[in-house]
């Protein structure tokens, strides 16, 4: 099968599972098409499905990543040593583990198509990975609690592993005890990190999107714990600061 023909495929399947769905025509645009598969991927609940369907969407998503472009970590340049300042698709870049900005309930983001990066990396890991987070919140029996991380595989992405770490909400005034979660965010992480071995790991900006940190504060705090980490003896030698927006890129290369 080629690319619009395991779209089609997966689009059916997933409108199978539920009776609900299955009246909805499947749009004939490729931009339509991915939306919807997207979108069907984003609500469905953590349930096991056919080894065929996982067989074509793993095959299906590694080719969409490859076409937009993977980005070596090896292939960036480091504004200091060990710290890299990259702005792009964190879910191209080729690493040994980057950071997800999760919510206490530690499955993804449910609502369909939305711009977060968890949701991104739920959509462009494949359903395997909230299978994975379900089953680890099953055995947890809680929430998951701000300011810690838990580390899951990273299926269909460039990189080897996934970090989810579930960052401060902001509803008021900026207080210490935000900035104590943040901080323990970035630390949680990074210990996670060397106890697994891993040299190498990429952060988004912790809690600045939908949890309305300020970006200026969550960066200086970012650059903070990563520099005391990395004057330690860990296994962590890489660390990527990792933006999408044009304000964090500056805040970011006026901090480091």
């Amino acid at each position: 099968m080629d690319q619009s023909e395991m779209r089609q495929f997966l689009i059916e399947e997933l409108l199978k599972e539920n009776p609900q769905y299955q009246d909805m025509e499947i749009p004939a645009g490729e931009a339509e098409q991915k939306q919807l598969l997207r979108g069907l991927m984003n609500v469905r609940l953590p349930r096991k499905i056919s080894r065929e369907f996982l067989k074509v969407q793993d095959q299906y998503l590694q080719a969409e990543t490859a076409a937009k472009g993977i980005t070596e970590l090896k292939d960036l340049n480091p504004v200091s040593e060990g710290i890299y300042l990259w702005q792009g698709d964190i879910t191209t870049l080729r690493c040994d583990a980057i950071v997800n900005a999760a919510n206490s309930g530690m499955t993804g983001c449910y609502v369909p198509n939305h711009r977060c990066i968890d949701n991104c990396i739920h959509t462009f890991s494949g359903i395997q990975l909230r299978m994975d987070c379900a089953e680890m919140m099953r055995q947890q029996g809680h929430e998951e609690e701000t300011g810690k991380a838990r580390i899951t595989k990273a299926y269909n992405l460039p990189c080897k592993y996934i970090l989810h770490t579930v960052g401060p909400i902001i509803r008021g005034p900026l207080t210490e005890a935000d900035c104590g979660l943040l901080a323990s965010c970035y630390r949680s992480c990074l210990e996670l990190a060397a106890e697994n071995h891993l040299e190498s790991v990429a952060f988004c900006c912790i809690s600045t999107g939908e949890f309305h940190f300020p970006n200026d504060k969550a960066a200086q705090i970012a650059v903070s714990v990563v520099r005391e980490f990395m004057e330690e003896e860990t296994s962590v030698k890489k660390v990527v600061f990792n933006v999408f927006k044009d304000l964090d890129r500056e805040i970011y290369r006026r901090l480091l």
